[in-house]
């Protein structure tokens, strides 16, 4: 127990709890290594088995997790009924080892914790009070009781008069460089679309600072709570605009607990392939458009050849030709078919080796007196045979219908775009070929995987090879465990003749089965698996900034989701890509026509007063009907600007005057400056991802997206497009500077006199 003197019992009551639930905790977290441990260490099990195994490593796994969160905040609320029970709050549940496991921390998930988030004095909930707990560590800080019922009297010298100390105090506080859970202060209008039902297509909107992203993270814990069994088989995938913003959430979801979820950029959906490269804005939007899938179906049937004008082939002394009119017919049989081009290269081969060897049955078989065929089906069988012998066969095949990969097909394409798209387009995205792939390459790479499909009998070939070869191997240790048996058994008959026959491995396993035993057994978790898997159907994806992404993009992301459960998250007023949709009906009508749910997040938590008020004045001249969120806080603190002819030197300067202030500050420039001002800060390196664990980062405003931090330096803000601005302007919890050689843009000018 804490040695900390207390004021008064209230404290003391609550740190006696808190010790003794870490008592509890430190031995549940030995159990919990050992369960996952055991689980791991498990052989080859029935399907079912497996499948509770798998569950029974992810809420382990997650407990873990939570139990190491690195802020300490195991509980960190109670709620008292009017009926005179009350219950602790916490990012986990926990029970009691009695026989009726009774509850000794309640999930914040749970039903029955819902009245934490949504009672007020005038809907109460059957609560009487609400208590917030602060702890640093294990140790209980300070109460924060809100009486919602006013009948009652009695009082504990913790009132919070407002009830908003706690949300203003994790408002106010120093950023990290990483984002925190908001299980402490989630607010009604948050609570309602986290709880949501697990059904469909929700987007939430909402304008900087509004918590969408963290609501979206918080939902993906709840989802993971409710349908366990679902989502621990299937996943739950989280998309965000660049590598750093998920290296900035990527703390949340394992602080509530949960493991089973693929965080990734769309530069990372395709297996093999992981770039942060860029593409100019015009080539983006190029390739981003619906109709370049329309381009690489048609880059497909391009390659699906006919002669020109013959094809010769040797065969047995023979010549046999392959003419437009015999390959045309058996490419139209192909395709009619309707599967994949590389899954449908069997029956093309069958269709022309069909032809061959018609052909020269025709030729060899036929009575030169009546023109009957003299040839019986094991004639006919031969000659099939030797003609998929010749190797002349199958380099005409191959011509006609060759097999051809992903990387091949959109390499091809990107380097000779002319014969597929229209002059200007094909100047924009024309290169050489390269192996070094863009994030706009991603969606073209995953649509043309899913137009080639697999022809996999290659794969199948090899598969049964090794396993011929672990079966031989199995039969080989068998064998020499069965001579070893009999050796000792004609030993002991020869010193014992009344001595008993033992059994062998033979008389209880056979081979195959012996080889099962002792294949490799996939452990790796869902996320994992999903991870190098492109058909990986996720149990539910969620979309940060979804408003960015490509029509491509979105075409490969409703193929990672055939059941359409989705939670997008966005502002279209904070669209920058030049191929991003922005609309969401314009997103959504092709896959699920009207049939979503919108909601908008309308109060904006991070950005004071004084900050929004200058970001929304830059948006509201080129839009003047825009309205953004409503700040809940003024910090007094005005943005300010500066001139200089000197402008690696005047953020020099502008950093040395913030950094000593507590918290994290940014420099968002564009990407042109970077180099000259890293040059001027210590510890700052143009052109690698940011660490935003560091005391500054440099950044250009699409890197700043979804991030936030306590003091931010706009530079060169002439530079940006509006959309661009308006993020850049709203990255700041507490002081904004913007220092500019060049004119400033005459809204932001206006609002800054």
């Amino acid at each position: 127990m804490s040695n900390t003197e207390f004021p008064d019992d209230e404290l003391r009551e609550e740190q006696e709890f808190i010790d003794g639930l870490y008592a509890r905790v430190d031995a549940l977290r030995g159990d919990a290594e050992d369960s996952v441990t055991d689980a791991l260490r498990q052989g080859n099990t029935p399907m079912q088995a497996r499948l509770e195994r798998d569950i029974l490593v992810a809420e382990r796994s997650g407990l873990l997790a939570a139990l190491n969160a690195v802020d300490g905040s195991l509980c960190f609320g109670r709620i008292d009924l009017s009926s005179g029970d009350s219950h602790h709050i916490g990012r986990i549940g926990l029970r009691d080892d009695d026989a009726d496991r009774t509850p000794v921390l309640i999930d914040w998930r749970a039903d029955v914790a819902r009245p934490f988030y949504l009672a007020t004095g005038h809907t109460p909930m059957g609560l009487r009070r609400r208590r917030h707990i602060s702890t640093e560590g294990r140790e209980v800080t300070a109460l924060h009781d809100e009486i919602l019922d006013l009948g009652d009297e009695t009082r504990t010298g913790h009132e919070d008069p407002t009830g908003d100390a706690v949300l203003l105090a994790a408002l106010n506080s120093a950023r990290t460089g990483r984002m925190g859970d908001i299980v402490r202060t989630i607010q009604a209008d948050q609570d309602r679309i986290i709880r949501a039902p697990h059904r469909g297509v929700m987007v939430v909107e909402g304008g900087p600072g509004t918590g969408k992203t963290a609501v979206a993270l918080h939902r993906a814990a709840y989802l993971l709570y409710e349908h366990r069994d679902l989502l621990a088989r299937r996943a739950v995938l989280i998309v965000g605009p660049n590598p750093a913003f998920l290296g900035y959430i990527g703390e949340v979801l394992p602080s509530l607990g949960e493991t089973g979820v693929l965080l990734a950029t769309v530069g990372e959906l395709f297996p093999g392939v992981r770039t942060t490269r860029t593409d100019s804005p015009r080539a983006a939007e190029v390739k981003g458009r619906a109709e370049m899938a329309e381009v690489l179906a048609e880059a497909v049937r391009s390659r699906q050849a006919l002669p020109d004008p013959v094809i010769t082939i040797e065969h047995d002394r023979d010549v046999l030709m392959l003419d437009d009119g015999l390959v045309r017919v058996a490419r139209e049989r192909t395709r009619a078919a309707k599967l994949p081009h590389n899954a449908a290269r069997e029956h093309f081969e069958g269709h022309i080796l069909n032809t061959l060897t018609e052909m020269v049955a025709e030729r060899i078989g036929t009575d030169p007196y009546d023109g009957t065929n003299l040839l019986d089906p094991s004639d006919i069988t031969q000659i099939r045979d030797e003609l998929a012998e010749n190797p002349e066969v199958w380099s005409a095949i191959d011509r006609l219908w060759p097999r051809l990969t992903p990387q091949r097909l959109v390499a091809d394409l990107l380097a000779a775009p002319e014969d597929f798209l229209a002059a200007e387009d094909a100047d924009a995205v024309r290169r050489p070929v390269t192996r070094h792939w863009t994030v706009s390459d991603v969606p073209l790479l995953d649509e043309a995987a899913e137009l080639l499909g697999e022809d996999d009998r290659l794969a199948r070939e090899r598969a049964d090879r090794e396993r011929q070869a672990q079966v031989a191997y199995a039969q080989g240790v068998l064998d020499v465990s069965y001579a070893s048996r009999t050796y000792e058994f004609e030993d002991k008959e020869e010193d014992d003749p009344d001595s008993v026959e033992v059994l062998s491995a033979h008389d209880i396993i056979d081979a195959e089965r012996f080889a099962e035993r002792h294949e490799e057994e996939d452990h790796r978790s869902a996320a994992e698996r999903a991870a190098a898997d492109r058909t990986w159907a996720f149990g539910h994806i969620i979309v940060d900034e979804a408003q960015e992404l490509s029509p491509m993009a979105w075409r490969l992301l409703m193929r990672r989701s055939p059941t359409r459960s989705m939670t997008l998250v966005g502002d279209p007023a904070q669209t920058s890509e030049a191929g991003g949709v922005g609309s969401w009906s314009d997103i959504l009508a092709p896959y699920v026509e009207d049939r979503w749910e919108h909601t908008r997040l309308g109060v904006n938590y991070r950005t004071p007063a004084e900050i929004m008020d200058v970001a929304a004045a830059v948006v509201r001249a080129e839009h003047p009907g825009f309205e953004p969120p409503g700040s809940v806080r003024s910090t007094g603190v005005r943005p300010w600007a500066r001139a200089s002819d000197d402008l690696p030197g005047a953020v020099a300067k502008a950093v040395g005057e913030l950094t000593p202030a507590e918290g994290r500050l940014a420099v968002i420039a564009p990407r042109d400056l970077h180099r000259a001002l890293a040059a001027r800060l210590d510890g700052v390196t143009a052109g690698a991802e940011p660490d935003l664990t560091h005391d500054v980062v440099l950044l250009d405003p699409r890197q700043a997206k979804g991030l936030e931090f306590d003091s931010v330096l706009v530079v060169e803000p002439g530079r940006y497009g509006t959309s661009d601005l308006y993020v850049a302007l709203t990255r700041a919890t507490q002081r904004l500077g913007v220092l500019h050689c060049e004119p400033l843009p005459k809204p932001l000018a206006e609002a800054l006199a």
